[in-house]
């Protein structure tokens, strides 16, 4: 496990507890589709918003 694998996996964590403390019926979507991403790129060690950062050209 690397450590930006974890700071992915701490980054999902948190905003998970916040989505559960504020509630779920109560926050918008978009959160949900960060923390699966999150999720998924310290699983993976994918990062799907960095790879769309590199396809816009940016370094």
């Amino acid at each position: 496990m690397t450590a930006q694998r974890m700071l992915f996996l701490t980054v999902a964590s948190l905003l998970g507890t916040g989505v559960w403390l504020s509630g779920w019926d109560q926050v918008h979507w978009l959160l949900y589709v960060l923390t699966v991403m999150l999720v998924f790129a310290g699983v993976t060690g994918i990062c799907p918003g960095l790879l769309l950062y590199k396809q816009l050209g940016l370094k």
